[in-house]
């Protein structure tokens, strides 16, 4: 037997966590669950526009982690607390990756923009979506305490995008986009 996807309890601006307290919409808990949610969205997205099958696998990893982050953000931590589901050896898989790249990749002498290519373009994407979800979550720390390794993973996760983004722009073979300063005249 299915479900209907709509339950019309929500009507109203309200939503229920995990363990069955109603909170607003507009709850930071809600805030910070609803953009981890949309950082997957996009690296689904990301994902579906790349060959290279490693850097895939690896963001489907990052996927299911995130989706538990979700959950871990959408329960009640007083009546449903639940496992964040994240170990430090996803962190050292998201480390290794970035030092792989970086390894050949030019040094980095200036600021860059984001595009130049859309696969570029759609990382820069993930990392500004990543940053917000991380400093939602932060918020959150400050109210409720958040398992470190989330931030952790959220802060590391920002930072491969940004390394996956110069990465497949050299892949690709488009130049990065130097940041210019106004001229004062």
């Amino acid at each position: 037997m299915s479900f209907p996807i709509y339950t019309k309890s929500g009507d109203a601006g309200e939503t229920a966590l995990f363990g069955g307290k109603r909170v607003p919409k507009s709850h930071l808990r809600v805030d910070a669950y609803g953009t981890v949610d949309e950082l997957n969205s996009f690296i689904g997205l990301l994902h579906d526009s790349l060959e290279q099958e490693s850097i895939r696998q690896l963001l489907g990893q990052v996927q299911h982690r995130l989706f538990s982050i979700g959950a871990y953000l959408a329960s009640d931590p007083n009546t449903n607390p639940v496992n964040a589901d994240l170990e430090s050896q996803d962190l050292k898989i998201l480390e290794d990756s970035m030092d792989m790249m970086d390894s050949q990749l030019p040094e980095l002498k200036n600021f860059i923009l984001p595009g130049g290519y859309p696969t570029v373009s759609l990382c820069h994407v993930c990392r500004t979506v990543c940053r917000r979800a991380e400093r939602l979550i932060v918020a959150l720390h400050q109210e409720t305490p958040v398992d470190a390794v989330i931030l952790q993973f959220m802060n590391r996760l920002s930072d491969y995008f940004f390394m996956l983004a110069r990465y497949l722009g050299k892949e690709a073979g488009a130049a990065e986009i130097i940041w210019e300063a106004r001229k004062k005249t």
